[in-house]
């Protein structure tokens, strides 16, 4: 059994992690008989492990918790995992386009401004160097 400063060292995360997920319902500590402490066991390090894993893989912790409690009740989290993860997939390549096509468009306003003086707001004009882009 360890301690919380003992089962984070072991994970590699904080102390502070550690805590959170006790307070989330993500580990369950035993409580010493004795002086009241949290216990941890090596099935707690395995479950801390897991999740770091899972998280570096972009799970949240919500869906951390659903696949920890399919495993819980003897169900295979295995399709609930392909499934979220093919939708992070999804979701990933859409944020990736949306990146590209933003730096396109900020590489060509930096080179069409190149020749630009700078201007004067004034009247109905604010920053030329912007009103000159097309939307």
């Amino acid at each position: 059994m360890m301690t919380v400063k003992r089962l984070a060292a072991t994970a590699n995360v904080t102390p502070e992690t550690v805590r959170y997920y006790v307070r989330t319902g993500l580990l369950r500590p035993v409580r010493d008989p004795i002086n009241g402490y949290r216990r941890f066991s090596m099935a707690d390090v395995n479950r801390l492990r897991f999740i770091s894993l899972a998280k570096s893989l972009g799970f949240t912790l919500a869906e951390i918790t659903k696949v920890l409690a399919d495993a819980e009740v003897g169900e295979s989290p295995c399709p609930r995992v392909r499934s979220i993860i093919r939708q992070r997939i999804g979701e990933n390549r859409k944020h990736i386009d949306e990146l590209l096509a933003l730096q396109s468009r900020m590489e060509l306003a930096e080179r069409q401004w190149q020749g630009m003086d700078d201007g004067m707001p004034g009247g109905n004009s604010i920053c030329r160097l912007i009103e000159t882009m097309n939307a």
